[in-house]
C-alpha cells in the first residue's frame, strides 16, 4: 500500500509542477529572481491575508521569508557545506529547507512539528512529533537549531525558549525568526516600534486572537524586547541586518520585506 501512495503521490506532483510551469511562463520577465528555485519573473505574486506585493515565488510558491532564509544560510553560514558532521533540530520544516537538509550527508536532520501529520513532504526522512517546551531530547544535543515562525503560536514562550537553549550544544547556534507588527504580516498591525510584546492569555478565541494578533492561532504580537526575551533564556543574540544593508533595487529583485531582521542565537562555549 505505501509504494503505490508513493507511486501516486509522485503522479500528483509531477502534474502539480507541470501546471504551475505552465502557469509561471505568463509571468515570465527579467525584473525578480527566486533564490531557491532560480526562476525569473517579471515580479512575484502578490500573497497574504492583506495582499503583500511582490511575496509568493509563481513556480516554487516560496515567499519572501523563504528566499530570505535561503540566501542568508547560503551566504553567511556553512549550513548548506558542513566541514564537519553536524546535529540539527528544525521546528516547523519549511519545504525547501526539508529537501536540502534531509539529502546532505554530513547532517543528522530531525524534522519536527507538534503535529507532523501536517506535513505531506516526500522525502524519506520522518518528521518527528516534538512539543517545543517539552524537547524529548538530550541537553547540548544540537549543533545548530531552525525555528522560524513558530513561537508566536506558542502560550508559553518562555518555556519553549529555555528548551531551545537546554537542547543546544555549547557554541551551537540557532535562527529563530518571528513575523513582527508592522511588517506587512497583518491587516491591523500594531507598530512595530513598540517597545515591549503584546500578549493576552484571555484572548483564546479564534476569530478574537485574528483581529488582535493577525492570525487565528497567533497569541502574541512580538515587540523590540524580542531580543531580551531571547536573552533572558540565556543565548546571545545577533540581531543582523543583513536586508537592510542591500540595496532598494535588491529588494524587489529578491522579493524582501525591507525592515526584517535576522535574529541568530548562539550558545556560548563553556570556560
Amino acid at each position: 500500500m505505501n509504494a503505490i501512495y508513493s507511486l501516486y503521490r509522485s503522479f500528483v506532483e509531477k502534474n502539480r509542477l507541470k501546471k504551475r510551469k505552465k502557469e509561471a511562463k505568463k509571468y515570465a520577465g527579467y525584473g525578480v529572481v527566486c533564490e531557491i528555485c532560480g526562476s525569473e519573473f517579471r515580479n512575484f505574486a502578490p500573497f497574504g491575508i492583506t495582499q503583500r506585493e511582490n511575496a509568493r515565488c509563481h513556480l516554487c510558491n516560496s515567499l519572501e521569508r523563504h528566499r530570505l532564509i535561503y540566501k542568508y544560510f547560503n551566504e553567511k553560514t556553512t549550513l548548506f557545506r558542513p566541514n564537519r558532521k553536524i546535529k540539527v533540530l528544525h521546528f516547523a520544516p519549511e519545504n525547501f529547507l526539508y529537501n536540502i537538509l534531509s539529502q546532505n550527508p554530513n547532517i543528522e536532520y530531525i524534522p519536527c512539528d507538534i503535529n507532523p501529520k501536517l506535513y505531506k513532504y516526500r522525502g524519506k526522512t520522518k518528521i518527528v512529533k516534538v512539543d517545543i517546551t517539552d524537547i524529548p531530547f538530550d541537553d547540548n544535543c544540537f549543533d545548530v537549531i531552525i525555528c522560524n515562525h513558530v513561537l508566536e503560536h506558542v502560550i508559553d514562550d518562555k518555556l519553549a525558549m529555555s528548551e531551545l537553549y537546554r537542547v543546544m550544544k555549547s557554541g551551537g547556534w540557532g535562527m529563530f525568526q518571528i513575523p513582527m507588527s508592522g511588517w506587512g504580516y497583518f491587516p491591523k498591525s500594531i507598530d512595530s516600534k513598540r517597545s515591549v510584546t503584546f500578549e493576552d492569555p484571555s484572548i483564546v478565541k479564534p476569530e478574537e486572537r485574528e483581529k488582535t494578533f493577525g492570525q487565528n492561532d497567533h497569541v502574541r504580537l512580538y515587540g523590540a524586547d524580542y531580543k531580551q526575551r531571547l536573552e533572558s533564556a540565556g543565548f546571545s543574540v545577533i540581531e543582523d541586518d543583513f536586508v537592510q544593508q542591500m540595496p532598494e533595487k535588491d529588494l524587489f529583485k529578491f522579493g524582501f520585506m525591507p525592515a526584517e531582521i535576522i535574529y541568530i542565537c548562539r550558545k556560548e562555549k563553556e570556560e
